[in-house]
């Protein structure tokens, strides 16, 4: 029998206090038989629906409920767990906690482990189909996923209620199974070279001044954190962005020009497997920057400006059999037309299309709304979402293709 993904992974449970609780007794067990660590946290409300003694035998590890012992006297050390764990499944998510994890709101251990968790957080809801369908729950609900959250919707079927529709928790088989797609695909990319630029190019006028645009790079950097979870060996080509934002283990080579980004490029491209084009390479530079800083003089100032080089049509020309080359479209008008044209001319696999036209898309945003286009004239279209959700989009979009090609 394969080994399951799950096998020393660190798992929290978060349980709520719902009729859905016993489920996750069911769910803890699965975990521990596919070779997961499990500790789990209970809201206090949960304790009246299932047993404290159960779940800390079910799961070999003390049950934690409370921010406060006060036994020993001492705060439950909630970074510590959200720093250990590899997932944190809430399972059954109530309407209540919903509802505050949306605000951001830390009145329980299980919610400040929530606030503190850096890895992936997948949520169970549970409720009555009204309470399920109510706007405030669906907006909570959006808000989650905008966070990043993995949300597996209830299910339809008899309800504690005793009606009938959509609010039950999903099955605890299909809440592992979830978890073990997760793991898997954390590695596709394994033993894979990707080279990614991000950010803008700064085009000198003079040694003060210079011509550039707004791109933070949060976008790439989403995407490069996403393959570097993943298993892929990175090579950055950064233009000047923030030296606050994260960057995961890779080599990174700082540039400012397009013509540095060019050579940088052109220097990594052949030993890569995938190449992803983020940057907002400035298209034209001064034909002539000044020795000195240009003084004020007269009602105009002309500046003559010539081309930089194409970098994504010159990879594609260079692109050999099995590379894969990503390229972005930042459009105002006919944009699913243009980005068809630019993929086109540059020799892409796939173009990655985002308009001004949409709220949430755009430059210096958390959040982006993208639609993909590829060789074969599909289209795929996606909601506004979180940077982070965007690229796994795009990451899966790419990881199915290369799989294809």
């Amino acid at each position: 029998m394969a080994m399951s993904p799950l096998s020393g992974k660190k798992i929290i449970v978060g349980i709520c206090g719902g009729i859905a609780a016993y489920k996750s007794l069911i769910l803890i067990r699965l975990l521990k038989k596919a070779g997961a660590s499990v500790r789990v946290l209970m809201t206090p409300a949960a304790r009246d629906f299932v047993g404290v003694l159960t779940a800390s035998t079910l799961s070999e590890n003390p049950v934690e409920t409370d921010l406060y012992d006060n036994q020993t006297g001492e705060w439950a050390n909630h970074v510590e767990l959200g720093l250990w764990a590899d997932a944190m499944v809430i399972a059954p998510l109530t309407a209540t906690t919903m509802a505050k994890m949306a605000s951001g709101l830390a009145d329980s251990l299980l919610l400040t482990t929530y606030l503190s968790a850096r890895c992936p957080v997948l949520a169970a809801p549970a409720m009555d189909l009204d309470m399920w369908a109510h706007p405030s729950t669906q907006s909570n609900r959006n808000r989650l996923l905008s966070h990043g959250i993995h949300l597996i919707d209830p299910a339809t079927g008899p309800l504690a209620s005793g009606l009938e529709g959509q609010g039950r928790m999903e099955e605890p088989e299909n809440i592992l199974a979830f978890l073990e797609g997760h793991f898997r695909k954390q590695q596709d990319f394994s033993g894979k070279k990707v080279l990614i630029t991000l950010g803008p190019t700064r085009e000198s006028l003079d040694p003060v001044r210079f011509i550039s645009n707004h791109s933070s790079g949060k976008m790439g950097l989403a995407i490069a954190l996403e393959l570097h979870s993943r298993g892929a060996n990175l090579v950055l080509v950064s233009g000047p962005v923030s030296e606050g934002l994260q960057f995961p283990p890779c080599e990174r080579i700082r540039v400012n020009t397009a013509l540095e980004m060019h050579a940088a490029c052109l220097k990594a491209f052949p030993d890569a497997d995938l190449a992803i084009m983020t940057a907002a390479v400035a298209d034209y530079r001064p034909a002539e920057v000044a020795d000195q800083k240009i003084k004020k003089s007269g009602e105009d100032l002309n500046i003559r400006l010539i081309k930089n080089p194409d970098i994504a049509a010159e990879l594609g020309k260079q692109k050999r059999k099995g590379q894969w080359l990503l390229g972005f479209a930042l459009e105002t008008e006919n944009e699913e037309d243009n980005a068809r044209k630019k993929m086109e001319r540059k020799n892409l696999d796939a173009i990655v299309l985002n308009s001004l036209n949409d709220a949430g898309a755009g430059f210096g945003l958390d959040t982006n709304r993208i639609k993909i286009i590829d060789r074969k004239g599909s289209l795929f279209t996606f909601e506004t979402k979180s940077k982070k959700e965007v690229a796994k989009d795009i990451v899966d979009h790419i990881a199915a293709q290369m799989a294809e090609k």
